[in-house]
């Protein structure tokens, strides 16, 4: 019986102390944000080529390698710089011989993040596919085994023996396939083309080398971070009005009436001056109360959030954000007389987190 009773109470404790804590939990106004960190990484590659010739397709296939240094500035677009080479193989193709010689190629690639561009920005996605193109040098060496051919009677009209340095152009397709934050496996095919002098052979065209590598890629530092959701500002309440009781003399004093005062806080997007329609209810409220108050006045201050930007481009931001929350009150009917725009770029934090800081405050008073 005493189980009854006390089951029902407990409860109904309990449905209010839950109701308490839902109410007093702060509301989100915008949610954090993953955003992207420029940084360095590092790539070392291996695995094969082919210089394309006369000779069987497996004739052809030497070691590769390649190891690069380079910076992701944004989510689509990064830029590295490194050197690849080892081996390439030419063939002569009345029979059968092939020879040997040995290269380093400078190459400097442009990069485009596939995944990036074609899907939200997500540190945390396995596959990334990359294109990329570039530049480079080639410098060949050890070219013995084809000055060996020549000197028995093989007719290699470009043959160069000591060394012999061609321009390059560079193109390829790449994925990195998420192992941690910070490392990656890495697949690499790549095409480039070489002047015809190449292979010692020629062609009356172009040499081309293809690579297929694979290796791994390290970034370096921190890729990413979470900003903080911004929460809406609690509702003021009301001070109680304190009555006063009249003095025992034959004429009251007179009461004097406190000042009457508004504050709204407009806040703005990441890199905006635009005013959401969420936010523009704020203005409605603040034009009623001018209406409402005949003699107020109202300053609007605009800010910007240091973590962004410059300070010359946060200075004419926060300008503008200001100077369109007062456009706003002129057109609901506010004269112009009864409103001071200020703005103070990115110099005045008024807030503790980035997201308040893009706001214009209207003090009405």
């Amino acid at each position: 019986m005493i189980t009854k009773q006390i089951l029902p109470a407990a409860l109904l404790l309990m449905s209010v102390i839950a109701g308490n804590a839902q109410t007093s939990s702060p509301q989100i106004k915008e949610e954090g944000k993953t955003e992207f960190v420029p940084h360095w990484f590092m790539q070392v590659q291996a695995g094969a080529a082919h210089t394309r010739g006369e000779a069987k397709f497996g004739d052809l296939i030497s070691p590769a390698a390649a190891i690069y240094g380079g910076y992701q500035f944004t989510p689509l677009w990064g830029l590295r710089a490194g050197i690849s080479g080892w081996q390439a193989k030419g063939g002569w193709a009345a029979d059968g011989q092939l020879y040997k010689y040995n290269y380093l190629q400078g190459n400097v690639d442009a990069t485009l993040d596939l995944g990036d561009l074609f899907c939200r920005y997500n540190p945390d996605r396995f596959f990334n596919a990359y294109l990329f193109a570039g530049v480079g040098l080639n410098g060949g060496f050890n070219n013995d085994e084809a000055v060996a051919l020549a000197n028995k009677g093989y007719d290699l009209r470009y043959l160069w023996t000591d060394n012999k340095i061609s321009p390059v152009g560079r193109f390829g397709l790449g994925t990195n396939l998420r192992l941690t934050s910070n490392l990656f496996f890495n697949i690499e095919v790549n095409a480039n083309v070489l002047s015809d002098k190449f292979n010692s052979k020629k062609a009356g065209n172009a040499d081309w080398q293809f690579n297929a590598l694979a290796g791994f890629t390290i970034k370096f530092g921190k890729t990413s971070r979470k900003t903080e959701p911004v929460y809406y500002e609690p509702t003021p309440q009301p001070a109680p009005v304190v009555k006063e009781e009249p003095k025992p003399v034959q004429q009251p004093a007179p009461v004097k009436q406190e000042k009457v005062t508004m504050t709204e806080n407009v806040f703005f997007a990441l890199n905006s001056s635009v005013i959401r329609s969420g936010e523009k209810q704020k203005i409605e409220k603040l034009a009623e109360f001018m209406k409402n108050h005949a003699e107020c006045k109202v300053t609007i201050c605009g800010y910007a959030d240091k973590q962004t930007g410059n300070a010359d481009i946060n200075m004419r931001l926060s300008k503008k954000r200001a100077e369109n929350v007062a456009t706003q009150l002129k057109e609901m009917g506010i004269d112009s007389q009864r409103i001071t725009v200020d703005y103070k770029g990115d110099t005045v934090q008024p807030f503790s987190t980035p997201e308040e800081n893009r706001v214009s405050i209207c003090i009405a008073e």
